[in-house]
């Protein structure tokens, strides 16, 4: 299991696909998305729209059509994916996912979560979209299970 919902798991492989996929202005369709990342079609099409609608992606329909990566996008931190989807809730919340865990009403897990949370947001706050073009493109990375 990981740290973030299924959602935004699949939403981040997609984004990544598609940065790599269409680095060299190309566009790249849904199928040998869902293909490559290992998910199902119905789920990425909802994700993939709310990612164009937010744009974090863009998508072109027609024969030629698809989605890619602009360059702007491609700079942009993997925490506006999160945001985009699930909320501020992974940057703040509880780890134990309790509305009242606060500093002044902490739960058992609050000192060490805020920790690795922490860490979590500074990682995606520095991520880029366009961070591993290159190591996806030598295959020294993978988007599969």
């Amino acid at each position: 299991m990981g740290v973030f919902s299924k959602t935004c798991e699949y939403a981040m492989r997609a984004v990544f696909y598609i940065a790599h996929r269409t680095i060299d202005g190309s566009r790249v369709g849904i199928k040998e998305i869902a293909e490559q990342i290992d998910s199902p079609e119905p789920f990425l099409a909802k994700i993939l729209q709310e990612l164009s609608r937010k744009g974090l992606i863009q998508s072109v329909k027609g024969p030629n059509g698809g989605f890619y990566i602009d360059e702007i996008c491609l700079k942009r931190p993997l925490a506006d994916i999160v945001t985009a989807l699930d909320g501020e809730e992974i940057f703040s919340g509880c780890g134990m996912g309790l509305a009242h865990c606060s500093e002044t009403n902490p739960c058992p897990l609050h000192k060490e979560f805020k920790k690795i949370r922490n860490q979590i947001t500074q990682m995606l706050h520095t991520t880029t979209i366009g961070q591993f073009n290159k190591d996806l493109l030598l295959g020294h990375l993978t988007l599969k299970k």
